[in-house]
């Protein structure tokens, strides 16, 4: 097993998708936040919880996605990213932010219309998805065990010194140590990895003392002509990030606490679209019942369980605009969608001794004749498992509803599943999930 650390940091990755992020900006703030607690002489603990916070700090951003979705319309994934770059305290650059950012292909009429709907006190849709964020990724850092204050240094990430942050306006020295270095960490990695580090500490001198904490931005300005410093930010990535951890114990994870922390990516992943809650969960138990019927190795049902709650993690890069849509997708649309499985694996691969748990998640959209995606494999290049993974995540997909239809019952989502047998679908898969599921309904009647 991986260490935490080496988990955490690469599914890091995920959260850069869903926050809009180019790859790896939440490996680059922690390396960031690091060097500034070291420099703020911080103790061990609150070193140790800042990385992880750095870390996670957004795992609670798939909760606010369709809340942002439906208020700016459009591909939430650019507002959040565009969002950075404005101060967002300042009523002027927020009415600009959203003439720009609401609904950015819409008519003129429908724009203007969306925009007026819009119009209240500046910072109000600020606090609301902040408050969603910032609140989730809290109680995702508690749920993991990570501590108080790795918990709090989340929860109050938005807070500005001057008390004009959100999501409850804490000002100065109320706000925890750790929110108002990584805070600041966040803001100089987005704004250094565009511009230039030289830049980006310009725009912090000009928020000195508004955003953030004066001797935290001094912290900051110490790394300006640190040119190693830089050039190892620059390059790094999830690796490096999982090496940085200030005090590892180097004890690989046990399985209660691998299944733990990909059960908690698969709510991250369920939660960004109202119609996915629970999907991951449900694949992951399908997939496992499946794989038991089979009588597959025990170490293999488990990496299925674990494939599943994780098949999705690309997901997160793919707009709710299109997640959402009620009508047919567009061609465009669809090559975005296709790239999700890629995606997945991309981040999974990058885990030390995940690579089958990764071959597994990424195939759950491949068939039998090869016309599936996003590899275009074929029976010859699939293996029972990956085999099992895509009939549980198509039966759980019939048989939930979507924005376009409702979902089937059992009945007809298995009989669907064999109207396309040996052409898309494992027939052996397909009859095992039956009788799965006729023992799960037969011990549910007892």
């Amino acid at each position: 097993m991986p260490t935490r650390a080496e988990v955490l940091s690469a599914l890091s990755y995920a959260l850069d998708l869903v926050e809009g992020q180019p790859t790896g900006h939440a490996a680059r703030t922690c390396l960031i936040a690091l060097e500034l607690g070291k420099l703020l002489g911080l103790d061990r603990h609150d070193m140790q919880s800042l990385y992880f916070a750095a870390i996670l700090k957004d795992s609670g951003c798939s909760n606010n996605s369709a809340r942002i979705h439906k208020i700016f319309g459009g591909d939430e994934l650019l507002t959040k990213r565009n969002v950075k770059f404005i101060d967002w305290s300042r009523a002027v650059e927020c009415v600009r932010f959203g003439a720009a950012n609401t609904l950015p292909e819409g008519s003129a009429l429908a724009r203007f219309r969306k925009f007026l709907n819009n119009l209240g006190p500046p910072a109000k849709v600020m606090n609301e998805v902040t408050l969603a964020r910032c609140h989730r990724g809290a109680a995702i850092a508690s749920a993991l065990g990570l501590g108080r204050s790795t918990a709090e240094a989340i929860r109050s990430l938005d807070e500005h010194w001057d008390g004009k942050g959100a999501p409850t306006g804490l000002q100065g020295d109320s706000i925890p140590v750790l929110s108002r270095v990584l805070s600041l960490a966040q803001t100089l990695e987005i704004f250094a990895w565009t511009f230039g580090p030289h830049q980006a500490l310009d725009v912090l001198k000009r928020r000195r003392g508004r955003w953030f904490d004066p001797e935290v931005f001094s912290a900051a300005i110490a790394t300006e002509s640190d040119v190693a410093f830089w050039a190892r930010v620059h390059a790094s990535g999830h690796a490096e990030a999982a090496a940085a951890e200030p005090y590892p114990d180097h004890a690989p994870l046990k399985p209660i606490e691998m299944d733990a922390i990909c059960g908690t990516f698969a709510m991250i992943v369920d939660a960004k679209s109202p119609y996915t809650l629970g999907h991951s969960r449900r694949v992951s138990e399908l997939a496992v019942g499946i794989g038991k019927t089979l009588d597959m190795p025990t170490d293999l049902v488990s990496d299925l369980g674990r494939a599943g709650l994780l098949h999705d993690l690309g997901k997160l890069g793919v707009p709710n605009s299109i997640l959402d849509k009620p009508d047919r997708l567009t061609e465009p649309e669809m090559v975005r969608v296709r790239e999700h499985p890629r995606q997945s694996f991309a981040i999974l691969a990058a885990m030390p001794r995940f690579s089958r748990i990764a071959d597994i998640a990424s195939t759950h959209h491949e068939r039998l004749d090869g016309r599936g995606y996003w590899q275009g494999l074929g029976r010859e290049d699939l293996g029972l498992e990956s085999c099992v993974m895509t009939v549980a995540d198509v039966f759980d997909a019939l048989t939930s509803d979507r924005p376009y239809r409702k979902g089937l019952d059992p009945d007809t989502a298995i009989s669907t599943l064999w109207s396309e047998a040996e052409t898309a679908f494992d027939p052996v898969c397909i009859e095992a999930l039956s009788a799965h599921l006729g023992r799960s309904q037969t011990e549910l009647a007892a």
